[in-house]
């Protein structure tokens, strides 16, 4: 199967390694990858702070992008693929053209997690299948965080789960209020800067409590965010992209 992967602008400006794992996983799910040439932003950060204009001029050239191409769009963010598949259509409500356009792209996009986790059921003949990753004999304690966008705007909240799961010598840990928002949202961290920073304390004071010596997330501005605290306290838990976890375990 051939997939076009969106990588979205944090991860090709931040975090180009999460990019790179994200496709090494698929390729092991039995995927060939392709990289669209000419992507940039979908549009959120502007469609967000207000900026519909220009929040549409930008969607409008990445929409078009995608739609010249063919398969699966793979899309490592809950907040950005929620954006193609659920606001982009209403963004162009009024351009039928695009707005057609939009609702194709849509149809055709998945969060990594969700569609990692229905290729392998696929390839099993409809039942779960564990991820082909193994952390030998080192244990580590996972401490899972689900981003708002990815559990309550694309309702995917089992799978990342179960392909933390499938790693073999992995042990996921719960926390207090592990389903609440870190504090990110985005331009909230920007415009609330102290309200979201309580947000991310509290949040981090769960994970710190359950043990845990790993954080990891579908969501790279979570976990940038997360990430940024967990150093200021100087914390030793690692944080990773989902993907992350997955190739490194994978890796010889």
């Amino acid at each position: 199967m051939i997939v076009q992967l969106f990588p979205t602008c944090l991860v090709n400006e931040f975090r180009p390694d999460a990019g790179m794992a994200v496709a090494r996983v698929l390729e092991r799910a039995g995927c060939e990858v392709t990289l669209p040439e000419g992507l940039t932003c979908c549009g959120q950060p502007a469609y967000n702070a207000g900026f519909h204009d220009q929040a549409r001029q930008v969607a409008r050239y990445t929409i078009g992008v995608l739609d010249r191409t063919d398969g699966p769009i793979v899309v490592p963010s809950g907040s950005c693929c929620d954006m193609l598949v659920h606001q982009s259509a209403e963004l162009f409500k009024d351009e039928a053209n695009t707005a057609e356009q939009a609702h194709r792209v849509a149809g055709r996009c998945r969060e990594f997690s969700q569609f990692v986790g229905e290729r392998l059921k696929t390839a099993a003949g409809g039942r779960a299948k564990p991820a082909p990753t193994d952390r030998g004999s080192t244990p580590v304690r996972v401490a899972y965080h689900p981003s708002c966008h990815l559990q309550r705007g694309l309702r995917v909240t089992r799978e990342p789960r179960e392909l933390i799961a499938s790693v073999r010598g992995a042990e996921a840990v719960r926390f207090d209020e592990q389903d609440e928002c870190c504090g990110f949202g985005g331009l909230f961290s920007i415009k609330n800067a102290e309200i979201s920073a309580s947000m991310m304390d509290r949040k981090l004071a769960a994970i710190a409590a359950s043990g845990a010596d790993r954080l990891v997330s579908c969501d790279l501005g979570c976990l940038m965010h997360l990430e940024g605290g967990l150093r200021r306290r100087g914390a030793a838990i690692k944080v990773q992209h989902l993907a992350e976890f997955l190739d490194e375990g994978a890796a010889p």
